[in-house]
C-alpha cells in the first residue's frame, strides 16, 4: 500500500495577514480548500490507504479541526512537528523523516506539496511509478529560463530516467522543471530515512528528489496537464477567480 504525505508545516510568509494565523493549504477555493481539491482526488486512488499531513505546532489544531469534519474513504492522521515559528521551522526534508520517525512508515510513499491546485490526477502518476517499479518525481516543460533558475531542472532518457537533476541551476540542462510531487519506494526509504546525515539538504523537498537521483534509480513522469502554484496573494486571488 501506498502513504499520502502532505508536507503543510510552512508558514507561508508571502501572504501576510491571511496566513499569520491559518495555514495556507486551508484557504478556501469556491466550495473547498487548496488541499481539499488535492485530497478529494489522492482520496480515490485505490493504492492509498492513509493521509498523513504534517504541519507545525501553530497550526495543528486547526488541521485537526478540519479533518474532523472531512468524509474521506481514507483515515486522515495530523502530525505536530512542535515548531511554532518560521525561525525555527524543521525543513521539509526534516519533517518528512520526523513523520517517518514517529509513525513508524514502511510503505510506499506519495510525498505532495500542499499548495497546489491540479489539472490531472495522481492516479497517473502513481500508475508511472508502478510501471517503472522505481521512485519518481513529476516533470513539466518550462520554456522561461528565468523560472528554470528558480526550480529544480532534470535531464532524462528517452525511457525518463532522471540522468541529472540541479536546484536553482545558472545555466539549465534542460526544460524539464520540477514540480513538489513525488513518489519514494518503501526499498528506497533506507535511503530517504539517511538522507540528511549524508548531507542531504533540510529545507525544499526538491533536496531530497536532488538526493535520491544521486543516489538510486529515478524516473520522471511529465505532467499531461497543468498546475497552478499558489505562493503569494495575487496568486492566491487569481486561484479563486479561475477555480472558485
Amino acid at each position: 500500500m501506498m502513504k499520502n504525505i502532505v508536507i503543510a508545516a510552512g508558514y507561508a510568509t508571502r501572504l501576510g495577514e491571511l496566513t499569520r494565523n491559518f495555514p495556507k493549504p486551508l484557504l478556501q477555493i469556491g466550495e473547498s480548500t487548496i488541499l481539499g481539491r488535492m485530497m478529494d482526488d489522492i482520496d480515490r486512488i485505490d493504492a492509498i490507504d492513509e493521509h498523513i499531513i504534517i504541519t507545525n505546532h501553530r497550526f495543528a489544531p486547526i488541521f485537526e479541526e478540519w479533518a474532523s469534519k472531512q468524509n474521506y474513504v481514507k483515515p486522515v492522521t495530523i502530525v505536530d512537528d512542535g515548531t511554532s515559528t518560521n525561525e525555527t521551522r524543521l525543513g521539509a526534508v526534516c519533517d518528512l523523516l520526523f513523520a517517518m520517525d514517529k509513525l513508524g512508515l514502511d510503505d510506499d510513499l506519495l510525498v505532495v506539496a500542499a499548495d497546489n491546485i491540479l489539472m490531472f490526477s495522481f492516479q497517473e502518476f502513481v500508475d508511472f511509478a508502478r510501471q517503472k517499479d522505481s521512485s519518481c518525481i513529476m516533470c513539466h516543460e518550462q520554456p522561461s529560463i528565468e523560472r528554470l533558475q528558480r526550480t529544480g531542472v532534470v535531464v532524462l532518457d528517452e525511457n525518463n530516467r532522471v540522468l541529472n537533476m540541479e536546484e536553482k541551476p545558472v545555466v539549465p540542462k534542460s526544460t524539464w522543471a520540477v514540480p513538489p510531487f513525488y513518489i519514494y519506494l518503501k526499498k528506497d526509504l533506507d535511503l530517504v530515512r539517511h538522507s540528511v546525515e549524508n548531507g542531504c539538504g533540510k529545507d525544499a523537498p526538491g533536496n531530497l528528489a536532488h538526493y535520491m537521483v544521486d543516489n538510486t534509480v529515478m524516473h520522471a513522469w511529465p505532467m499531461s496537464a497543468g498546475r497552478f502554484d499558489i505562493g503569494s496573494l495575487d496568486s492566491y486571488e487569481e486561484a479563486k477567480k479561475l477555480f472558485g
